[in-house]
């Protein structure tokens, strides 16, 4: 037995052993002069996170190509990507031989051949080469692929470009694919590595991206491939980060209604809210307000509505302009209805349409309260989840197997009924315990932002008010839970 035991790396000294009985025992005491040895520094920049963050492995490299992996982790938790497309500028002349886990939107073998690279390669086969444009596009694989042979087989790929936010599904918040790249001089050496500048990233109702360039940073380390408890080191690395941009005026692509039991008109999208540059303003006013409309005519679209909103406009003794406002021509409207407000809490009831000819798969919806965020208690058809710091924003999905909002589709009979949107709702319950101050029908009932799919929403300019009487209030959430129930029945 040893005079006197130290534990070096946990800072503790341990004296010698003591017989007692049938025993020994040792008391060791930390060293107080002990001082953790901090981990290496790192020779590159250090990793930044951003709403989402791509990194560039070169993974092996040979004197005349190189093989690639790119990974893109969405890392914000309300932002989402749906058929992702990405773009970069080669700087050096280099091509894409073959990919992995996805594909570049042109393959044209005449763009090689007349290029450097078909100058050079005078003996490749350039029918077989991926791509040689010096701005490839390039997008995700179906998932039908996945298991393909030649281009699939690759963790985290082949889901139609779709990053969900990490809260959602950790596993479906990351892409990858890899790509063999090809060299020319005076590059020919393995060292000679250049990642592809000026990335740019967009989707499909998503939030607009602006992308920082690639920063050097410390090689990627994967779990070793033979399964044991060993690291692999890429050979360099590159970082992207990419950042959410505030969308210009008239730039949503969605947009919300606002209703209330104590009010019988419904507060439609505002005019324009998503553009109106494809729009004859000629025949409609861009500048005026919508006018308010019955709550069954929000499940009827902007064209067949205008027979409604003047009958509703009559029977309300509401002014009628001669020339009436502009749609609001957005894909995806939202309608949030108050729907109860008693002494310990209050509802309202969320339903979301899809006016666009395809359909959303795993949609959500973010919905950021004000002080009444805190007292969100439940949701009854869909999933509801928190989204830290503050609690106050909810994160609304599908329930399994319900996630789809599908299409638009025709009427049961075309020539004489409208079209029906696609549509999802569900009715959310909130209390009031330890919310002091709480005001439903000034504003407290309405959400400050709302997102769909990461995309932020327009919301209408003002709330629905509350008059002296209201008795046929409660007819604003019978007649649209009626409207639902026969559009369900068509």
């Amino acid at each position: 037995m040893p005079k006197t035991l130290k534990l070096v790396n946990d800072g503790w000294e341990c004296p010698a052993a003591k017989r007692k009985g049938g025993n020994m025992n040792v008391c060791c005491k930390r060293n107080p002069k002990f001082k953790v040895k901090t981990g290496p520094k790192t020779k590159f920049a250090p990793r930044r996170h951003g709403d989402l963050n791509i990194v560039y492995d070169v993974l092996q490299s040979f004197s005349s190509n190189y093989l690639a992996q790119v990974t893109i982790d969405n890392e914000n938790p309300l932002g989402r990507l749906d058929r992702w497309n990405v773009t970069w500028e080669w700087m050096r002349g280099e091509f894409i031989n073959t990919m992995r886990g996805a594909y570049t939107h042109k393959r044209d073998p005449s763009e090689c051949l007349y290029s450097k690279a078909g100058q050079y390669y005078k003996d490749l086969d350039f029918s077989q080469v991926m791509n040689c444009q010096k701005k490839p596009a390039i997008s995700d694989l179906p998932p039908e692929m996945k298991d393909d042979k030649v281009m699939g087989k690759l963790p985290f790929c082949c889901k139609n470009g779709t990053l969900l936010p990490p809260l959602m599904d950790p596993s479906k918040s990351r892409s990858m694919f890899q790509l063999q790249v090809w060299k020319l001089p005076p590059d020919l050496n393995r060292t000679a590595l250049y990642p592809p500048q000026h990335w740019k990233v967009d989707g499909v109702l998503n939030p607009q991206y602006k992308c920082g360039p690639p920063v050097r940073v410390d090689p990627s380390q994967f779990p070793d491939s033979s399964g044991l408890p060993a690291v692999t080191y890429a050979i360099s690395s590159w970082q992207i980060v990419c950042n959410i941009t505030k969308p210009k005026a008239q730039a949503s692509r969605c947009c919300v209604s606002f209703s209330a039991y104590y009010n019988n008109s419904a507060i439609p999208c505002n005019t324009c809210a998503c553009g109106c540059n494809d729009i004859d303003t000629n025949t409609c006013n861009a500048d005026r307000n919508p006018l308010l409309l019955p709550p069954d005519a929000l499940l009827v679209p902007f064209d067949n509505r205008t027979l409604k909103a003047k009958a509703w406009a009559k029977q309300n003794h509401m002014p009628i302009p001669k020339k009436l406002p502009c749609p609001d021509n957005c894909g995806v409207s939202i309608n949030w209805h108050v729907n109860t407000d008693y002494r310990n809490g209050w509802t309202a009831r969320l339903t979301v349409f899809n006016w666009r000819d395809f359909a959303f798969e795993d949609w959500f919806v973010a919905v950021e309260m004000g002080k009444s965020g805190k007292g969100y208690e439940n949701v009854y058809s869909f999933n509801g989840t928190r989204v830290p710091p503050n609690n106050r924003t909810v994160l609304f999905q599908g329930l399994p197997g319900l996630n789809y909002l599908v299409g638009q589709v025709n009427g049961t009979h075309p020539l004489r009924d409208p079209p029906v949107p696609g549509k999802q709702q569900s009715v959310i319950s909130f209390t009031k315990k330890n919310i002091n101050g709480l005001k439903i029908a000034d504003g407290d009932g309405f959400p400050t932002k709302l997102f769909f799919n990461g995309e932020e929403c327009a919301l209408p300019k003002h709330f629905p008010k509350k008059s002296s009487g209201h008795r046929g209030g409660i007819n604003v959430l019978m007649s649209l839970v009626f409207a639902m129930a026969a559009a369900f029945a068509l």
